[in-house]
């Protein structure tokens, strides 16, 4: 055997042996995935034990150390970012109302984040707000130690307080206004709030669709401070019961509400953090494959849904591959939990703006930010079908009930999005970074609708689905570790037009 032939068997070996431990580690996560799954013990603890996580909040700041432990543990190199911070924090406790009239009725209500609680538990009667100056006068000395029912229809966000004016000159330019045209006003809701607030309301109450949403107000939450804070409960009830309260309020039937809502501000400034893991490449050290989720969520029930179905996948992931003997990928894979998506994407921007460096060096970066379902494919332009096809080869029997199918594109190339948004891959996307998505689907028939959790108080664990998590961890930490191993960066060709 000569010397040139004798090189080539090395080669070769060596080549067989990388494979040979690739596939040992696929199999072994896929193997995990059915013996020792532990996505859904990971959002449990963050939804039922952490609680939902507003940037801002206890929880988010405790989900942040939390998070960046248990990756510590599994021997992933961590780093926890600051993003920035907000003048005040919040925390919510429980909240509880109830109608007292020719029937009692428990109210199906909530509340905005970073808006008032109440003082106790109160009780009024109620009125329906003032639509002229007239009226205003009419029935300002009842307006004391009453709840008022606004108009409008709430879509969840706080009603925006600093409209009305923040000084006496901005209460006479709307009083003089409407003494010129005293007619039923067509603007915002509660046009005359400064006023009843001085006149002593303890409330306002807005109509709500089912299912009540709560969000907050991202515009003026950065003006906000603790000198400063909102006075009163901003309360979204549920349109049903409101539409039966304005009637009997209308017929002059006797009713009283009451409610008791624990809303907590906090000195700020509150500071909120990126958390990023690192497996750090062997050979292409700064080449990178990144799988990423959003860590906060909004608060109106406990952010299972959005986003711990992101979350608990992506640490799962990091905890099965490591388990499974893949801490030497040839190149890096980076596991993000962003900061402030709710918010305006705050986490990944600053990533990426801090990043620039790095972006020509990422292969991929998924994002899971849509529900329980399961990632049971890819769709993909033709020039990488064959890559990523070698990447899940191995998934495409995993679970015979939910098979795992990858699908060439039919989409031209199109310019780098510089309009992208709505989720965490936004900033990726805008700078020419590949964002190929999973498909997520319902192949079992679970009717599962993302809109009707997003946002709102049923963001809860119990609707989740266990059997697509385990699923997404699985198929999603596959295809992560096997593009880590590939012996070439993902084209960009077939998805971005080159600049002009």
């Amino acid at each position: 055997m000569n010397y040139t032939k004798l090189i080539l068997l090395q080669l070769i070996i060596f080549l067989s042996i990388i494979a040979t431990a690739q596939n040992k580690v696929t199999s072994k996560i896929m193997e995990l995935g059915k013996t020792d799954n532990r996505t859904m013990q990971h959002l449990d603890v963050l939804s039922n034990r952490l609680g939902p996580r507003p940037i801002g909040s206890d929880a988010y700041e405790n989900a942040t150390y939390w998070v960046a432990d248990q990756l510590r543990k599994w021997g992933l190199e961590v780093e926890i970012q600051k993003v920035g911070e907000l003048p005040v924090g919040f925390n919510r406790g429980p909240w509880f109302g109830r109608m007292y009239s020719d029937e009692t009725l428990t109210l199906d209500f909530v509340t905005p984040a970073y808006t008032s609680g109440t003082k106790g538990l109160q009780r009024g009667h109620v009125l329906i707000e003032p639509k002229s100056l007239k009226e205003f006068e009419r029935m300002k000395g009842k307006l004391k130690g009453a709840w008022v029912l606004i108009e409008g229809k709430s879509n969840g966000v706080p009603i925006d307080f600093s409209a009305h004016g923040d000084s006496v000159r901005d209460s006479v330019r709307i009083h003089n206004e409407l003494a010129v045209n005293d007619t039923l006003r067509k603007v915002e809701p509660a046009l005359f709030y400064r006023e009843m607030v001085n006149a002593g309301i303890l409330g306002i109450i807005q109509s709500a669709p089912v299912p009540l949403v709560a969000v907050y107000d991202r515009k003026n939450l950065n003006k906000m401070s603790f000198e400063r804070l909102p006075s009163i409960p901003d309360i979204k009830l549920n349109e049903n019961q409101y539409n039966k309260i304005r009637e009997k309020v209308k017929n002059r039937d006797f009713v009283l509400l009451e409610f008791d809502i624990r809303n907590y501000f906090k000195p700020g400034p509150v500071s909120y953090h990126n958390v990023i893991a690192k497996i750090k490449g062997t050979k292409y050290p700064d080449e990178y494959v990144m799988s990423g989720c959003h860590l906060d969520s909004h608060d109106a029930a406990t952010g299972a849904v959005d986003c711990g179905t992101g979350v608990a996948p992506n640490l799962e992931m990091a905890r099965m591959i490591m388990a499974a003997g893949g801490n030497k990928p040839k190149r890096t894979i980076l596991f993000c939990f962003w900061a402030g998506e709710e918010y305006g994407l705050l986490g990944s921007k600053w990533w990426v703006e801090h990043n620039q460096d790095k972006l020509l060096k990422i292969s991929n970066y998924f994002n899971r930010d849509g529900g329980p379902t399961a990632a049971s494919g890819l769709v993909v332009p033709e020039n990488i079908y064959d890559d990523m096809v070698k990447c899940t080869a191995e998934l495409e029997n995993y679970n015979p009930q939910i098979p795992f199918k990858v699908e060439k594109s039919t989409t031209p190339p199109q310019p780098v999005p510089l309009d992208a948004w709505g989720t965490d891959h936004a900033f990726f996307a805008r700078n020419g970074v590949p964002t190929i998505p999973f498909k997520n689907t319902d192949p079992l028939g679970y009717n599962f609708n993302y809109y009707e959790i997003w946002h709102t108080v049923r963001d809860r664990y119990d609707l989740s689905i266990p059997e697509y998590m385990d699923y997404t961890t699985v198929t999603q930490a596959v295809t992560v570790y096997n593009l880590a191993n590939l012996d070439h960066l993902l084209r960009r060709d077939g998805l971005y037009l080159p600049k002009k």
